[in-house]
């Protein structure tokens, strides 16, 4: 890659916009597509607005150029990130588009969640080039990227996507094997169904499980993760406490009956105002800027020159 790499964003939603704004903030030029015309239309301002929020220079909000084709964004990319909605279908017709149309030798990314990388690139010949980059939301205040390397994927190209992200100040990961959810959403999704299943079995309420996990070991969690954990207490408590415990967590291989009953209720959360708990508006506003302004304060701490971080 030059020092300058040709970026494509597939997708100008909530995580193709912020990874744009990643990649244009560090001096790249960047071409997002979108098939939604009011997102592209839009694209460039909430760029900007990133920006200024994070205290960097909304100019560079130029550097990222809204294409109405598919074409025209990838045809002369180093680096394509797809961003489009977590549909396995979409994902494999777009990747087969990506292969005809970017460069031979472009890397081709998927910003999937939880999809197998392998599942996605389904008709793609030149599997030495795909490769997960799963970003976490939002793009610009989580430094975490997961690397997925899928069969048939290159080393080099593994290698060349990590030194790009560590370039722009992220922290990627490489996952080395192709499983469902990655690493971070395996270990998140495992924590949502116990707290689902504690609530579905009777033993709390929705708001007590969030107080235990945010006033008990979430504290820890941005400083020490949980084999840092074990550890520190030791392996051998560890397993005493598996052995009294393990045999009695949730084991469902399917979605709990209680999730499934709040979504055929029209209980979605923020979207309709109700999930878990009743959500007003004013109450949305609030956790969603506490959270906001929780990771800002927490990047703007570990970017310190004394912690050893550093952003672009």
């Amino acid at each position: 890659m030059t020092a300058k790499t040709r970026i494509a964003v597939v997708g100008a939603g909530l995580m193709g916009h912020g990874i744009a704004e990643e990649f244009a903030a560090a001096g790249h030029e960047v071409k997002v597509h979108d098939p939604s015309a009011e997102a592209l239309a839009s694209l460039r301002e909430r760029v900007a607005k990133v920006l200024a929020d994070l205290g960097r220079d909304p100019e560079a909000a130029e550097r990222v150029t809204p294409e109405e084709t598919l074409r025209a964004a990838v045809v002369d990319a180093d680096v394509v990130f797809e961003a489009a909605p977590e549909k396995v279908e979409l994902k494999q017709a777009i990747f087969a588009e990506l292969e005809r149309l970017a460069p031979p030798a472009a890397l081709l990314a998927s910003n999937t969640s939880v999809i197998p990388i392998g599942r996605i690139a389904r008709d793609v010949k030149t599997r030495d080039r795909v490769l997960g980059t799963h970003w976490w939301m939002p793009p610009y205040l989580i430094p975490l990227v997961e690397v997925v390397q899928a069969e048939g994927t290159a080393d080099e190209s593994v290698a060349t996507m990590m030194a790009l992200l560590a370039s722009i100040g992220k922290a990627p990961v490489h996952v080395r094997k192709d499983v469902p959810g990655f690493i971070g959403n395996r270990l998140q999704h495992a924590l949502w169904r116990e707290a689902m299943a504690l609530v579905q079995e009777g033993v709390c309420d929705a708001p007590t499980v969030d107080m235990v996990v945010k006033s008990s070991f979430g504290r820890r969690l941005a400083v020490i993760g949980p084999l840092e954990s074990a550890d520190l207490v030791g392996t051998d408590l560890a397993l005493d406490c598996h052995e009294n415990l393990l045999f009695d967590l949730n084991r469902s291989t399917e979605p709990l009956p209680y999730l499934r009953k709040l979504v055929s209720e029209g209980r979605l959360g923020f979207k309709t105002g109700e999930g878990f708990r009743k959500w007003t508006p004013a109450e949305q506003e609030e956790l969603r800027a506490r959270v906001t302004s929780h990771l800002a304060k927490l990047a703007a701490e570990l970017d310190r020159p004394e912690s050893g971080g550093k952003r672009p």
